[in-house]
């Protein structure tokens, strides 16, 4: 037997008319007879951050527990499946986004800056904004140098329609963004499952060529089917079983976008709100944390931020029987049926969450899941909002 250590790059791509796809980890990536760490399989983090606003009801958050195999607690139960690789962390404050004497007001305006800097922003309602570098892209400076995308910062409500004060001295760009590149450069949240998915392997980058898209209704595989077939000639019974399921992923979600451009109308013209965005709430999170777990598999980033609603939201949850807007119920009064209503929204974004986790636990990556090479850390920056103070925070990673 010869050992050539001939292999495929790991920055390979499949290249098409417009589309520039990366490959998930192969085993034809590994060099034979070559340590793990000089090779493509060597563990490379992926860190996320999912940000939440309007604090939790910290009874029903925090654990009555501590160390291996605590307790989870009611919010905290949809995370029973990766409970082995949880870690609730308890006691943390964010004193910058609170109020002081000369700066009274405004938290919901702080909150979402300091979550990731630290950095107490400037009170403006003008354009003269500053905070400070957010930790996302302090990552993505070193992380993020050999991947297409040195990041990728994603939300699921758009309110930079809005201009002036969204909270009592702060400028809507504060609320609009939980991610900065420097103290003046804050960076926006795309919301449009079709404009990610373009960012993240090209065709269809405008709105001409969107409408193009819709229009033929391919897939973006399409583009690369030839490279495909030539490809899997190459590879070895796993990696050919691999490479199926990676591209039937980007199938799936390719479907489910095209499923929710045609709810906005079946005129093929591209609609004044943006293509792509499900009506649904959860179908829309999901959609966003697959294209998350993608741009992770085949490591187009490494590093995310999403931010699952925006502060003051008036998003409502019928589904979980919570018909109230979130920030209205999130000033709970310390009523008992308000209260029950806080933790049901809490509960139902913790499961979301689940969702993102187990997707990543189900991909292989080197030696181990994908969950093992990455992390993940979700919270507030807000604790009791009914009071609108700042510690303990609601904090998992």
């Amino acid at each position: 037997m010869f050992i050539t250590k001939k292999h495929l790059p790991r920055r390979a791509f499949l290249r098409g008319m417009g589309v520039a796809m990366g490959l998930p980890l192969l085993e034809s990536m590994i060099p034979a007879a070559t340590a793990l760490s000089q090779t493509a399989a060597n563990p490379r983090i992926r860190l996320g951050f999912l940000y939440m606003p309007h604090g939790a009801h910290m009874i029903n958050w925090t654990p009555a527990t501590e160390g291996a195999g605590f307790e989870l607690s009611r919010i905290l139960a949809p995370l029973k499946p990766v409970q082995d690789q949880l870690v609730v962390v308890s006691g943390l404050s964010h004193k910058n986004a609170g109020a002081t004497a000369g700066d009274s007001g405004g938290d919901h305006g702080r909150s979402p800056t300091v979550f990731l800097s630290g950095a107490r922003p400037r009170r403006t309602e003008g354009e003269d904004v500053r905070a400070g570098i957010t930790v996302d892209q302090i990552a993505a400076a070193t992380l993020g140098q050999d991947t297409p995308l040195p990041s990728l910062e994603l939300a699921t409500e758009d309110m930079t329609g809005l201009i002036g004060a969204c909270d009592v001295g702060f400028s809507c760009t504060y609320t609009n963004t939980n991610s900065w590149k420097t103290a003046t450069t804050p960076l926006p949240m795309e919301i449009n499952p079709r404009v990610v998915f373009n960012l993240l392997f090209g065709d269809g980058s405008n709105a001409t060529e969107r409408l193009n898209r819709m229009q033929r209704q391919r897939s973006i595989l399409d583009a690369v089917t030839e490279r495909v077939t030539k490809l899997e000639k190459k590879l070895g019974p796993s990696d050919r079983n691999r490479m199926n399921e990676y591209l039937d992923n980007i199938r799936e979600i390719e479907r489910r976008i095209q499923l929710a451009e045609k709810q906005h109308g079946s005129n093929l013209s591209v609609p004044a709100t943006p293509v792509g965005v499900p009506d649904d709430h959860e179908e829309h999170s999901k959609l966003m944390m697959d294209l998350i777990a993608l741009a992770f598999e085949a490591e187009i980033t490494r590093v995310s931020t999403f931010m699952m609603a925006r502060e003051v939201s008036y998003r409502t949850f019928p589904k979980i029987g919570v018909p109230e807007p979130f920030h209205s119920t999130s000033h709970h009064q310390d009523k008992p049926e308000t209260l029950e209503k806080l933790t049901k929204i809490n509960t139902y974004h913790v499961s979301l969450v689940n969702y993102l986790l187990e997707k990543l636990k189900s991909k292989s990556d080197g030696a181990g899941t994908l969950l093992d090479n990455s992390l993940i850390l979700y919270g507030s920056c807000m604790s009791n909002p009914n009071v609108h103070n700042h510690g303990p925070l609601p904090i998992f990673t």
